[in-house]
């Protein structure tokens, strides 16, 4: 990502350059279905990391521990060809062994872990896309409560795949997906334009954005504009220059949309809505 030198001094931190990293260029999840080592990753087109699943097993393994030996499906491991990771077997007592009881089990293993997963991702406006071997995935969507699970993913042995080409296939599939959400945000503006739910007037869109009504946010890539909010009075005042105790007002509404829960689009300034610095679509 490029980021151009630019010099603030305010009282907090001026973070809209960076706001690509975790908004525009897409913030999501990946889960890495894995009967011996389920993964949970938090991405965005330039970056991977993997997140710490603490209340939720991830393995079939893990789930079924604390079962009674004769009843259980027993399970093991085989040594998988790549990485060193294992493979799933099964093998069982009486009817333990069927496909009926395998799709049980497993189904057990990813609703306990479903549970974790959904109390770990608070934001629900992040996209959830799956990885695993083909079975694996639909076995997922039945145990999912997760509401932004996505309907396609990567459908491979990802014992075979490093993290980086993780990252990079998972990308690819998932662009469209926030392509999409820029185009439907800019067409609900247009077609919102003259309902009052929609703003291009900074006075207006800072106050709004701290009330928690902006649902959509567009700010011109590389722009400021530098004022000052009074959070008391709600007086907005801009000026032609940076001046002392001056920070930016698109910086300020755009971490405000965010950090409520809105989406904000940095975007070249062509494709501004009304060729303005800043737009806004309200929630009511």
């Amino acid at each position: 990502m490029d980021l151009h030198e630019l010099l603030v001094v305010t009282d907090r931190f001026h973070i809209k350059p960076l706001l690509p990293l975790i908004s525009g260029d897409g913030r999501f999840y990946l889960l890495v279905l894995d009967l011996n080592q389920t993964r949970l990753f938090q991405a965005t087109k330039n970056f991977i990391s993997e997140l710490e699943l603490k209340n939720a097993p991830t393995s079939l393994d893990e789930t079924m521990k604390y079962d009674d030996p004769e009843k259980q499906l027993q399970f093991h491991s085989g040594t998988a060809p790549a990485k060193g990771r294992r493979a799933a077997m099964f093998h069982g007592h009486g009817a333990g062994s069927d496909e009926t009881d395998k799709k049980k089990n497993i189904l057990r293993f990813f609703h306990q872990l479903d549970h974790g997963v959904s109390d770990l991702l608070t934001d629900h406006n992040a996209p959830l896309m799956l990885a695993g071997v083909e079975y694996l995935l639909p076995l997922y969507r039945e145990a999912n409560s997760y509401p932004n699970l996505l309907p396609n993913g990567i459908t491979e042995n990802t014992d075979e795949i490093s993290d980086q080409e993780l990252h990079e296939k998972a990308w690819k599939k998932i662009q469209p997906y926030f392509q999409q959400a820029e185009k439907q945000a800019a067409e609900k503006y247009a077609s919102f334009a003259d309902s009052g739910l929609t703003s291009v007037l900074i006075q207006d869109v800072v106050k709004q954005s701290y009330y928690k009504r902006v649902e959509s946010l567009f700010v011109e890539k590389g722009k400021q504009l530098w004022g000052v909010f009074d959070k008391n009075s709600a007086e907005i005042r801009v000026h032609e220059k940076a001046e002392p105790g001056d920070q930016d007002l698109l910086d300020l509404a755009a971490v405000q949309t965010f950090i409520n829960g809105g989406d904000v689009f940095l975007m070249e300034p062509e494709n501004m809505p009304e060729g303005a610095d800043i737009a806004a679509v309200y929630r009511y």
